[in-house]
């Protein structure tokens, strides 16, 4: 995570700010027939809503925060051609690739941390990435001779594969590296770890409202969606971010203490 440094405002209130500009990003979904699960009803005469049964059709999300709201022009939604199973099978690296280099880093402030998660389409290797042991042996054999490793030709891949993990570097993703042309460095969060997202909180907002407000039709779903959105304000995020950033010094200060012993 970003490191983060103290000063005080013009009231004299300490605060806490990072030395680059933080930016959250991440997808989601909501279906039309996203309600609240309770309703009030006078129990003699039963309940008087009848809800749809399944979950009907679902818009795609993609949208990004900063400690200032919502990333100005980088709200993406999308009809999902599936109504059920993972959301994240509706992406693909093509699909996050135009977002995330039309949508998102033109709206960013300068040397960003751009901050996601580790979904597949997020780390995506770039061509000019080490092979990986899922790699092909042709392809293995011929990165560790353009780095002036040469091997038999009778070598299986196994012997291969024990050269490249002794001395490959890191894996290069194509979207760290679109991101470090523009001057942004990603940082992703650690597996099974949504706390540390706040822009998850940001979906809770969204999906509540929308919840309260459903009618089980599309088109009002796309209606109370934005208000929604609108109900996530710069305070709201700003917030959210601030309490991430205390379970951060918390896992520091875990992770120092267990170092200690």
């Amino acid at each position: 995570m970003p490191p983060n440094v103290s000063n005080e405002d013009n009231r004299g209130v300490q605060s806490i700010d990072t030395i680059r500009p933080e930016v959250y990003l991440d997808e989601s979904y909501v279906n039309k027939n996203h309600s609240n699960d309770f309703i009030w009803y006078y129990g003699e005469d039963g309940p008087w809503v009848q809800k749809p049964t399944g979950k009907g059709e679902r818009l795609i999300i993609i949208n990004a925060i900063t400690k200032s709201g919502w990333v100005p022009g980088s709200k993406l939604v999308f009809k999902s051609t599936r109504k059920t199973g993972d959301y994240h099978g509706q992406m693909n690296w093509e699909l996050f690739k135009k977002w995330f280099t039309e949508m998102l880093l033109p709206n960013i402030p300068e040397q960003s941390f751009i901050i996601m998660d580790n979904a597949p389409y997020h780390n995506i290797l770039s061509e000019h990435s080490p092979p990986t042991p899922q790699s092909s042996k042709k392809e293995i054999k011929k990165w560790l001779e353009q780095n002036k490793v040469y091997c038999r030709d009778d070598c299986l891949k196994p012997e291969l594969v024990e050269l490249l993990i002794k001395m490959v570097p890191e894996q290069i993703y194509a979207v760290d590296e679109i991101a470090t042309s523009f001057g942004h460095k990603v940082l992703r969060t650690p597996p099974y770890h949504p706390e540390l997202q706040p822009i998850e909180t940001c979906w809770g907002v969204v999906k509540n409202h929308v919840a309260r407000n459903c009618d089980f039709t599309v088109k009002n779903l796309i209606k109370q969606l934005d208000c929604g959105f609108n109900k996530v304000t710069a305070s709201t995020c700003e917030k959210i971010i601030k309490k991430v950033r205390k379970i951060e010094d918390e896992f520091w200060t875990t992770d120092i203490k267990m170092d200690a012993q």
